[in-house]
């Protein structure tokens, strides 16, 4: 935990905050912190700065804040990924968040099994804790948005195209023969389907709408893996200017 998240229900006062269960046994076991100490601290969706430990024991502590920074600014990638195995998506969760990914919409696809979506894994407080680790990690205060679209065709057909907007769109393909560029990029809509990839039917409703397929190469990767290795690829074309992503 490189960042002390804070949410609104901490707060006793405007400047005031007392932590509690897995945050406090964190700041007691791992950082070993004693009263006086200063942590970096963040409130979620707000501003990071610092906070002074006031009083701290086995049941609880608190700080005094003092919150004077931005976030990092967003990464201007939407990422659009066929339901992984539920255990795989708890890590990818994290890994995109630190990354500073902001929107990611789950989908269904042929390759990917029915039952996944009835994992106790995608109930929402379980991802709402998966994004909050992914925070503290990256020192971030941005929640990101993750939305659910079970059935491929009508999310391809009717809501893909809004989402992707203006954007450039890339479909991260096994068998694709191009190989992803170093050309500047704005915004990024990035398709990545479940192992195996997309049927062809599934790369041909995407290309209908613009999306190119790319490879990383010739090796075949977990998707956990190529996930990480795509937005971290494809972060260094983003230009620097851009401080937000697309919707």
């Amino acid at each position: 935990m490189n960042l002390l998240l804070l949410l609104p229900d901490d707060f006793i006062s405007s400047e005031r905050v007392q932590i509690r269960g897995r945050r406090l046994q964190h700041v007691n076991k791992i950082i070993k912190a004693k009263p006086g100490d200063y942590l970096k601290t963040g409130l979620l969706n707000g501003e990071i700065g610092r906070a002074k430990i006031l009083t701290l024991n086995n049941d609880v502590a608190e700080l005094a804040l003092e919150l004077t920074d931005a976030p990092p600014p967003p990464l201007a990638i939407t990422l659009i990924l066929a339901l992984p195995r539920p255990k795989m998506l708890r890590r990818i969760l994290q890994a995109v968040t630190s990354l500073g990914v902001k929107q990611i919409h789950l989908i269904g696809s042929w390759r990917v099994e029915k039952s996944y979506w009835q994992s106790p894994f995608l109930a929402a407080d379980k991802i709402h804790e998966q994004l909050l680790l992914g925070l503290e990690q990256a020192i971030d205060t941005r929640l990101p948005e993750v939305h659910r679209h079970p059935l491929f065709k009508p999310f391809v057909e009717d809501e893909l195209d809004t989402i992707a907007g203006s954007s450039t769109r890339l479909i991260a393909h096994p068998h694709a023969t191009t190989a992803i560029g170093s050309a500047p990029l704005q915004a990024l809509t990035l398709a990545i389907g479940p192992e195996g990839g997309f049927i062809p039917y599934e790369v041909e409703k995407l290309a209908e709408l613009d999306f190119t397929a790319v490879s990383l190469g010739p090796r075949i990767l977990t998707v956990e893996v190529a996930v990480s290795s795509l937005v971290s690829r494809l972060a260094v074309n983003l230009e620097t200017d851009k401080h937000s992503a697309h919707n």
